[in-house]
């Protein structure tokens, strides 16, 4: 018998969009922390990556119900100053990616990296003072001096790291 030139495809389909998911909250994470946005592109990216995995899973209404429910609660602490709407969307998108039984998991995780990432912060904060990272070229040393004068004054956090953090973490407790 000869064996199969692709061993087990659905596998490596879902390994791709697991990939692609990561490379995703990967590029949030980044975009968060250098520019404080979360561009629509990469929020929609984990989206359908999320519905392709829930449609495979054969669970793609439930985890669009979930969706909205975290939709409508991201939205209310918008409305109140506590999230960014690049942060509701890239939450919501993220809670489409893990299953729906996850999805507590998910923002308990995300909640758990969001301090760890505001204690970073304030003691960074102090740490700081009146430092200032020496000028040199490049795009990175830019967005950490960039940071460190946001950290300076008290700046809202790039959530999006959080969410990403939070979303890894359900994702491999989970295999993926």
């Amino acid at each position: 018998m000869i064996p199969p030139m692709v061993p087990n495809p659905p596998s490596i389909l879902a390994d791709a969009a697991t990939l692609l998911a990561l490379a995703a909250l990967a590029a949030a994470a980044l975009r968060d922390v250098a520019c404080r946005e979360i561009p629509n592109p990469i929020a929609a990216t984990v989206a359908l990556v999320g519905l392709a995995r829930q449609v495979v899973n054969g669970a793609p209404l439930p985890a669009l119900v979930a969706a909205g429910c975290v939709l409508l609660a991201a939205t209310l602490l918008w409305s109140r100053g506590l999230l960014g709407g690049g942060d509701v969307k890239l939450l919501t998108a993220a809670s489409v990616l893990v299953p729906v039984a996850s999805v507590p998991a998910l923002l308990l995780a995300t909640a758990l990296a969001g301090g760890l990432l505001a204690g970073l912060h304030m003691m960074l904060r102090r740490r700081l003072g009146a430092f200032a990272p020496a000028p040199s070229r490049g795009r990175l040393p830019r967005i950490l001096r960039c940071e460190a004068w946001r950290i300076r004054r008290g700046a809202p956090l790039p959530y999006g790291v959080a969410i990403a953090a939070g979303t890894v973490f359900v994702m491999t407790r989970q295999g993926g």
